[in-house]
């Protein structure tokens, strides 16, 4: 595994492949591998596709690394599609130009190219991923990224036996880039996914997939670590384990206050680390890992399930023995969504404190925002043509009314250069710029705004963000994710949020602490954070149909006065437009 004070440095490049090759962990010195490219088939479900991978690897290789560690990763291009990668939930301290969303913080790495990201990993440890961030290319390219504590630093929780990642994620039949392409020219709703996986793998419940079922074999009277991430495109997922009780111990790389539950909500873009406690004794069974979508909208779903097994060493006849199934949730349970995420709540101790924005100091700004997020049409685009979104329209997604055009030069590289006339409006509204019932009855104009404005903060701002849903097209809960920053949860509620009510009741104390989080629907969020990364850092809402139709907008950090508070320059190597 990954050491403190040495570079670690992965080669990956962009294949057309299922080739599985040896997973490369290094330790103690800074290496270069090149790997070779192939182009060969992946079959799932009966259905054989091409699609593209890292390094031959569906889901991609694990990053392993400890906290402190630099990572160099060098991205070659050796397939048609422009990429880039994103490293979620890294802070990306200064190193904006590593954090990978296509035209906010770098141009794609074009065919036959290739980029270094180059990052430190600062305070953070746990469990993260990476992903493809450009199109619908994260539906196939992404892997775990494991950052273990600095050497001598225990977990705050027993140490674990053994550790497992399992990664959910989607498998599609048809080509998602053709997928998403459709949607956006009909606008329409885009086609569903044909399964979910666990580590790439379907599981028994689908058709032809017996074979691909995830197994995880365990020891009586352990401790295990599961590292779960949900990399779904378009799915919140609920997760249990046939008669085990888990632990939830983390979240998106944070330690938090230790709780036991039978079953975890975990959204796009969000990471758990469980611990999951086996039976003292052999049991005469195996028992079924499941996940299924949490539905809260009208959207187009996958309505499946994604089943592993989780089996005992050493039985005897293990294919003869009972298999035990959990009760998930029904699809549409949002008071179980609800308390769980009650539950969650930092450790907020003298090892790892809660730094929440407490009182507005004279020497910074402190600033509020209220941001409406949901559904909303634009016009039909199609001449002489009727579009398949609602009343002939084609579907759009906002906030606060604007939904995000994307540019065609990086949002980043602009600002650096003092070159954002043309690119980017320095303004984003702060409140809705026309008040409604944002949960009751829908306006008559469902029409949004286009543009691609940015919210501009000097450094250190103290930010306090209220997030609304809407029910303009049927309310609907949005994981939205923060590049470049933690958050903390401080407050959420159903129905509008009532800005002489409800901030009384903020926790200010523990609150948990996030770089993802679901506005529930018809319902709000309130977040705090300290806005102390100089760069432009996307915020957008990981149901990857959401962000296609314009759910997204990006905050612009200056930069502060001491040189360890300024951006650093762009590398030589940074793609171009």
């Amino acid at each position: 595994m990954g050491v403190s004070n040495h570079s670690l440095v992965f080669l990956f490049c962009f294949i057309l492949s299922s080739f599985v090759i040896p997973e490369l962990v290094f330790a103690g010195v800074t290496r270069h591998y090149n790997f070779e490219i192939k182009l060969q088939n992946v079959t799932r479900l009966c259905h054989t596709k091409s699609m593209v991978t890292v390094n031959g690897k569906f889901p991609g290789p694990r990053i392993f690394a400890r906290e402190g560690d630099r990572l160099l990763i060098k991205v070659v291009n050796h397939v048609s599609n422009n990429i880039s990668i994103h490293w979620h939930g890294i802070r990306q301290l200064r190193s904006g130009w590593a954090d990978g969303p296509a035209y906010i913080t770098q141009c794609p790495i074009q065919s036959g190219q290739s980029y270094v990201y180059n990052y430190t990993i600062v305070g953070q440890r746990g469990t993260l991923f990476w992903h493809a961030h450009i199109s619908w290319l994260r539906s196939t390219l992404y892997g775990p990224i494991i950052i273990l504590p600095k050497h001598g630093v225990p977990y705050p929780f027993p140490k674990p036996h053994k550790e497992f990642p399992i990664i959910f994620g989607e498998w599609w039949n048809a080509d998602t880039e053709a997928v998403i392409s459709q949607a956006l020219q009909t606008g329409g709703g885009p086609n569903v996914s044909d399964a979910y996986t666990m580590n790439g793998l379907p599981g028994p419940l689908y058709n032809c997939s017996a074979k691909d079922t995830l197994k995880l074999k365990v020891k009586p009277g352990k401790t295990y670590l599961l590292r779960l991430i949900n990399a779904a495109l378009n799915d919140e997922l609920f997760f249990s384990i046939a008669n085990h009780t888990l632990t939830i111990v983390d979240v998106d790389a944070i330690y938090i206050k230790p709780f036991k539950t039978n079953t975890l909500l975990i959204a796009p873009g969000q990471t758990t680390n469980l611990l999951l406690h086996t039976k003292s004794h052999f049991p005469n069974a195996s028992f079924l890992m499941l996940a299924r979508p949490y539905v809260t909208g009208q959207g187009t779903f996958d309505n499946s399930t994604v089943a592993g097994i989780l089996e005992y060493e050493t039985l005897k006849h293990p294919k003869n023995l009972p298999l035990f199934k959990p009760n998930l949730p029904a699809l549409n349970d949002t008071s179980f969504a609800t308390n769980y995420t009650k539950k969650l709540r930092s450790l907020a101790n003298s090892k790892f404190p809660a730094n929440v924005p407490q009182k507005i100091d004279k020497k910074f700004f402190f600033t509020k925002f209220f941001f409406t997020v949901g559904l909303g049409t634009n016009p039909c685009n199609q001449k002489n043509q009727t579009c398949q979104g609602p009343n002939g329209t084609m579907f759009a997604a906002s906030i606060n009314n604007v939904s995000f055009v994307m540019p065609n030069t990086a949002l980043l590289q602009a600002h650096y250069k003092g070159q954002s006339n043309g690119v980017y409006v320095p303004f984003f509204p702060n409140d809705p710029l026309i008040p409604f019932n944002y949960t009751g009855s829908p306006p008559n104009n469902t029409m949004v705004s286009n543009g691609t404005k940015l919210v501009v903060l000097p450094f250190n701002t103290s930010v306090e963000l209220i997030m609304q849903d809407t029910s303009i097209l049927g309310a609907e809960s949005h994981p939205l994710h923060l590049h470049g920053f933690n958050f903390f949860v401080v407050g959420q509620g159903f129905g509008n949020f009532d800005p002489n009510k409800d901030p009384p009741n903020f926790n200010l104390v523990d609150p948990v602490e996030r770089n993802t989080v679901g506005v529930p629907s018809g319902g709000w969020v309130a977040i705090r954070f300290l806005a102390d990364n100089p760069g432009v850092w996307f915020m957008h809402c990981h149901l990857e149909v959401h962000t296609s139709w314009g759910l997204k907008m990006a905050w612009l950090v200056l930069d502060g006065k001491l040189p360890n508070q300024k951006l650093l320059p762009p590398p030589a190597d940074l793609p171009k437009c």
